[in-house]
């Protein structure tokens, strides 16, 4: 029964889905063309179900001369297989040097059993945290050994070593795969979700306790108990990012807001406050000397249970049976030979399936940070170490576009800028680039985000400093911070509107004056918003401003400069995965979103003569689940989840891409409207950091960008319709890393 299992879990788990059109092998060339960018060029691909990409391009190819890593720093054993999987097992199958580091040893009340009754027949286990310590190691151990060779029993080197903090930590790499390690920092956990647990990464944080002890595993390798202080856990912690030298860094929500029905936190304790500790030690990396280029994702906790399912069946079933490997669930009772366990039968008992089909990031960098402008120059986005970094090609001129070259990328001065960047385009010909800022101070109760933008002086000049907006949150303790990233309306004037989603998950906005002032953040409505908001104009200049709640999306309407926001109105789309994409569509606007369950791309056309008051009541938990007043044009897929990059090519077509089931980008023909057949979906084989964005070229085509899992800029375009992309292109960096002098 179980050897039966392995092998179809060997099979689905290495891509049961195999590549459709472009491969997702490449090959790597060197390029006189487009300034010397090396080219990537796709060839046939493998067949996914026996072989897996390697490194940021698939195994048949060469691999990229830079350096390239993956850190995820978790609070407990399991938290990386609940809620950032799959980009787990699609990182380990890559190729590419993967670290798993788990804060505390997730001990709880030491009982590796159900909460009541019995377990297979036999009596509850005894309490004992250092075994259950250890058997969630073994469960740990298994299914990453699973994820990449197939065998759960696949050996593991263990090793102690010192950290930056004055403690120890044991440190497992896979034998045969030195680039897959896992860390246990053997913290203690707080053992209760919400409850007063003084002694914890709560308490720390706060300063209830002045040390946190460990909690040593039943034969671990670390034998020796010690604690830690504030600040030797930020040096721990910072220790590890130095050692592993990470180009992305996965991590829990920090401000992960409250539940409606009883204003408690909506996640784990530990989540929360260890996230908080990794946010001032990437704060302290980034401030550190050489060093690779890193971006940041963060992933929501125990909220992904009352959220519409983001994976496909097939990807949620191998998720599901990752879980099962760690649980122990039908594994003989010595399968690894420790009589400590192997694995956590609490999971087995309780396996969780609303997380298990599905995850959510806590910041999206949306699908919007591409601009281009009327002389086709291009201006690209994202947030590196912390801060807003940007890309520019020039303009061509005299038809010269294809000999310009990338500069880039440039970073501002201000740090803790969190994921997601959303620039728009001023009429006066400048840029302005809108995120969040998470700020520190020398008490805990100092913690908070602000928004807030940076301007350029002048076009294609230099930006200036970041403007605070401040926050529409009262403090910490009221709603843990908790805001969406922002969207922004710019109008004729060239005034802007800023939407954000409160931790009351309400929209909020804030509007710009002629005389540059902002009014206060106002309060305009909605329940259960939990979609980052997104906004489009349309031709005869109405204001669109939409965002999914788990049960529809609600709109909000501004019919010109000044005028009231109007809202929330009810669109009739039926539930989606949270992320939107907008785009004017004549004098509406046509909305692009994600199938619960599937990744199907859909598309709607909204116009405000169609739009409704919502009749969702404030505060309800539930929308109505009648969803009869949008025409849904279904865009097909190829799985997945996340925003859809959508951009016109100037000749009726759009292109479509976003991200696959097996984790890289695929990109697709379609029409600007209603499509009769399903546009094909090739796959380029690029495991992105977020989201693709694209934008039209003034001269006809489509320029687009991603950003890859080692913070580098790749980017192709088509300049025709319907034409075959060209070779997808690292930009190399080009300038100094300031903004400003």
């Amino acid at each position: 029964m179980r050897a039966t299992r392995r092998n179809v879990l060997a099979a689905t788990v290495l891509g049961a889905t195999a590549p459709i059109g472009i491969g997702i092998g490449m090959a790597v060339r060197s390029s006189k063309s487009d300034g010397g960018d090396a080219a990537v060029t796709p060839h046939q691909s493998p067949d996914m179900r026996t072989a897996a990409p390697t490194g940021t391009w698939a195994a048949s190819g060469p691999q990229p001369q830079t350096e390239e890593s993956v850190v995820q720093i978790v609070a407990h054993p399991d938290d990386d297989l609940f809620f950032i999987n799959p980009e787990v097992g699609q990182s380990l199958r890559s190729g590419r040097p993967l670290t798993t580091i788990y804060l505390t040893s997730g001990e709880s009340n030491g009982v590796n059993g159900p909460r009541k009754g019995t377990f297979r027949g036999m009596p509850r286990p005894a309490r004992d945290q250092r075994r259950y310590a250890k058997a969630r190691q073994n469960g740990i151990r298994a299914a990453y050994a699973e994820m990449v060779t197939g065998r759960p029993d696949h050996p593991w080197r263990r090793s102690v070593i010192p950290t930056a903090g004055g403690g120890q930590a044991e440190l497992d790499t896979l034998r045969g795969h030195p680039h897959i390690q896992l860390v246990w920092t053997l913290l203690h956990e707080a053992g209760s979700i919400t409850g007063d647990r003084p002694h914890s990464l709560h308490g720390l944080w706060e300063g209830r306790v002045g040390l946190l002890g460990s909690q040593l595993a039943h034969g671990g390798a670390v034998t020796r108990d010690f604690s830690y202080t504030k600040e030797q856990l930020i040096r721990t912690l910072t220790g590890y990012l130095e050692r592993f030298r990470p180009t992305q860094v996965r991590m829990q929500n920090p401000t992960p807001g409250r539940l409606d029905r009883n204003l408690k936190c909506s996640d784990h304790q530990d989540h929360r406050f260890g996230a908080r500790f990794v946010q001032q030690a990437l704060a302290r990396y980034a401030s550190s000397g050489s060093r690779p280029h890193f971006t940041v994702q963060t992933y929501l906790g125990y909220f992904n249970g009352g959220l519409p399912q983001a994976l496909d069946p097939e990807s949620g079933a191998s998720k599901a049976r990752t879980l099962e490997t760690y649980s122990w669930s039908d594994a003989p009772r010595d399968s690894c030979g420790d009589p400590a366990g192997c694995g956590d039968l609490k999971v087995a008992a309780d396996p969780k399936p609303r997380w298990s089909h599905t995850i959510h990031h806590a910041g999206e960098s949306g699908a919007d940070w591409l601009l281009a402008a009327k002389d086709d120059s291009l201006w690209a986005f994202a947030v590196l170490d912390g801060r807003i970094a940007h890309w520019h090609r020039p303009g061509g001129k005299g038809g010269q576009w294809s000999a310009s070259r990338w500069t880039g990328p440039v970073l501002q001065e201000e740090t803790g800028i969190d994921t997601g960047v959303r620039p728009v385009a001023l009429p006066d010909g400048r840029i302005a680039a809108f995120a969040t800022r998470t700020l520190f101070g020398d008490h805990p109760a100092d913690y908070r985000k602000e928004v807030g933008f940076i301007v350029q002086e002048a076009p294609d000049r230099p930006f200036g400093p970041w403007q605070s907006l401040d926050s529409p949150e009262l403090s910490d303790e009221v709603g843990t911070n908790d805001i969406s990233s922002p969207a922004v309306v710019v109008h004729d004037d060239g005034t802007m509107s800023v939407f954000v989603r409160d931790s009351g998950h309400r929209l909020t906005a804030r509007v710009q004056q002629p005389d540059g002032t902002w009014t206060p953040w106002r309060d305009l409505g909605g329940a259960a918003v939990h979609g980052d908001p997104v906004a489009a104009t349309d031709r005869a200049g109405r204001a669109y401003v939409l965002a999914a709640t788990p049960h529809s999306v609600l709109a909000w309407l501004q019919d010109r400069p000044g005028a009231d926001v109007r809202g929330p109105l009810a669109t009739g789309i039926p539930p989606t995965t949270l992320p939107l994409t907008v785009r004017p569509d004549d004098d509406g606007v046509r909305v692009f979103h994600r199938t619960p369950g599937s990744g199907n791309v859909r598309s709607t056309r909204l116009h405000a003569d169609g739009l409704t008051p919502s009749a969702q009541p404030r505060g309800a938990r539930r929308a109505s689940t009648t969803h009869t007043s949008a025409a849904l044009t279904d865009l097909g897929g190829a799985g997945g989840y996340g925003p859809v990059s959508v951009t016109s090519d100037g000749w009726g077509g759009v292109l479509l891409a976003a991200r696959t089931a097996t984790g890289d980008v695929a990109t697709a023909w379609g029409t600007s409207g209603a499509a009769r057949n399903r546009p094909q979906w090739n796959h380029t084989g690029v495991l992105p950091a977020g989201a693709p964005s694209s934008a039209p070229l003034a001269s006809g085509g489509v320029v687009l960008t991603m950003l890859g899992l080692d913070s580098r800029l790749y980017w192709t375009h088509a300049t025709r319709a319907g034409g075959r992309l060209a070779p997808w292109r690292p930009v190399e960096s080009q300038t100094a890393e300031r903004s400003r002098a």
